[in-house]
């Protein structure tokens, strides 16, 4: 075969190809597009068809190579020895003695929870570790209802809101809870602890700012962790460093693509028990143009001349605050959790956040139960004034008498947190296990004496990189729960009887560490 003869099966190949690729359905868009473009430039299209086609290829190459074996290649014996010395981690850290010993000790209550409880051993003891400060869980008026809404709506709605598990009460107990505070609205959660740490993340995204008392309790913590937003400490209550971090903050970010900045404490601290200043905190977010989050899962129905929270009780307007998350399983005796705010900040909740979208809505009962508490503590302020009554009376036997301890609660908490004194602790040289092991010892001897109590406990600082700064650390305390449910008589009894463990434990001769006189 000559050249002739290949340039003419060439030429026949290619007009074959042509004519089949012109069958090809949109083949005369494409040769019309490249003729438009390219001016009939063949080596143009040429260089462009081979780009094409090396980019299809790296889109569909292995991201690793398949040809190098970079592993070293295991015989079966050396598989199946490191199999059988292969230990799994715990899911979770294995208790303590300490802990294995509580739990063993742990009082169980048989029936309701009330001021007078009876224990499994068939004790009855006055019961000071409960958060029923008001005895609601005995109230007539509020079991009726309940009662009733039980029979009417079913034990649970058995599907989450926004679907079909949203129900009438639901949104009643929205409306009184906005009512109550004096808010724009209000969303309701199902679960307490969930309620501030899902919150947070559905405003604060990755990129954002957000200033945290160092104070703040784990739910908070929880909820900054998972926003992923970059997050600034100030010491615990300190206005004066909060107000630095601010300035320091606002100065950094001159200049810079605009962010979302919030301010995120507590109303009444978990861990200290004391008050936050909020008339500070809104002259500091207005100033420095912060939004602020604040937390009253410990003040709502506590604070305040009706329980309407810290707002109430410092005389601060609450839409000056942007969003108000709180509880109804304390005082309330109910369950749940709620955020109240303005409108648009309700409405962003209930397509963004996951502990409102992802869970079953409040079983109907406890939403009711709810919303008949807070109609109780608007309609009988005195009921707050006997708890405060108690609280007093309860003070008086404790922090001025005792040696050892001194209440770090704000005077309006019902929740009396107990420290060791500082020279206490200095003169004894108490580690933080040491005022543990003590703590539980006073509970078990006030509990042997006739009286519930119990310490405060809390998980770890978190050890994501952006929480852990190691300064800020939770001093052990014991935990006293006052309740309008016990008489004056009742209230001094139990005060004396905690006084007097509490020395009974710190002056025996094995609590004595360094064989110091029992001062």
């Amino acid at each position: 075969m000559d050249l002739h003869e290949v340039q003419a099966h060439m030429n026949e190949w290619l007009q074959e190809a042509a004519v089949t690729f012109q069958k090809v359905p949109g083949s005369a868009v494409l040769i019309r597009y490249v003729r438009s473009s390219y001016q009939n430039d063949p080596v143009r299209s040429a260089i462009e068809l081979v780009l094409v086609i090396f980019f299809i290829r790296y889109l569909l190459a292995p991201s690793y190579s398949t040809s190098k074996q970079n592993y070293v290649k295991l015989t079966e014996d050396e598989i199946d020895e490191l199999v059988e010395e292969w230990t799994p981690e715990p899911l979770v850290a294995l208790p303590t003695v300490q802990e294995e010993a509580e739990m063993e000790k742990l009082p169980v209550i048989v029936g309701p929870t009330g001021p007078k409880s009876k224990l499994a051993n068939g004790k009855t003891v006055t019961n000071l570790a409960s958060y029923n400060f008001y005895n609601f869980n005995a109230n007539e008026q509020i079991k009726e209802k309940a009662i009733q809404t039980l029979r009417t709506y079913g034990v649970g709605p058995c599907g989450p809101p926004q679907f079909y598990g949203t129900q009438d009460v639901h949104m009643k107990t929205e409306a009184d809870i906005a009512s109550y505070l004096g808010t724009e609205g209000c969303i309701v959660y199902a679960h307490s602890f969930s309620t501030i740490s899902s919150v947070i993340p559905s405003f604060c995204k990755r990129g954002d700012i957000i200033v945290a008392d160092r104070g703040v309790n784990y739910s908070i913590r929880r909820g900054l962790e998972i926003s992923r937003s970059n997050v600034k400490w100030y010491t615990h209550n300190d206005m004066e460093e909060l107000e630095q971090v601010l300035r320091k903050v606002v100065k950094e970010q001159a200049g810079k693509k605009l962010t979302r900045r919030f301010i995120v404490t507590e109303a009444l601290f978990e861990m200290t028990g004391d008050m936050n200043n909020l008339p500070k905190l809104i002259e500091l977010k207005t100033k420095y143009k912060f939004r602020l989050m604040l937390d009253e899962t410990w003040s709502f129905g506590v604070l305040g001349r009706t329980g309407r929270g810290l707002t109430e009780a410092q005389n601060v307007d609450p839409s000056q605050v942007d969003m108000i998350v709180g509880s109804l399983a304390g005082p309330l005796c109910a369950g749940g959790g709620f955020c109240a705010g303005a409108k648009d900040v309700v409405e962003h909740q209930r397509v963004s956040s996951t502990a409102y979208t992802f869970s079953a809505a409040l079983p109907a009962m406890l939403a009711v139960t709810a919303s008949e508490s807070i109609n109780l503590l608007q309609s009988n302020p005195e009921i707050l004034l006997q708890c405060r009554e108690n609280i007093r009376l309860m003070r008086a036997q404790l922090d001025p008498r005792s040696d050892w301890v001194v209440c770090t609660s704000a005077p309006e908490n019902p929740i009396m947190l107990l420290v060791f004194k500082p020279e206490v602790v200095k003169a004894r040289r108490l580690s933080v296990e040491d005022q543990e092991r003590l703590l539980q010892e006073s509970v078990d001897e006030t509990l042997a004496n006739g009286v519930l109590t119990t310490r405060l406990k809390c998980m770890p600082i978190s050890q994501h990189t952006s929480l852990k700064d190691g300064v800020y650390t939770v001093n052990p305390a014991l935990k006293v729960c006052i309740t309008s449910g016990l008489s004056k008589k009742d209230i001094e009894k139990a005060g004396v009887t905690i006084r007097h463990a509490i020395t009974k434990v710190m002056t025996r001769k094995t609590n004595n560490k360094l064989g110091l006189p029992a001062a």
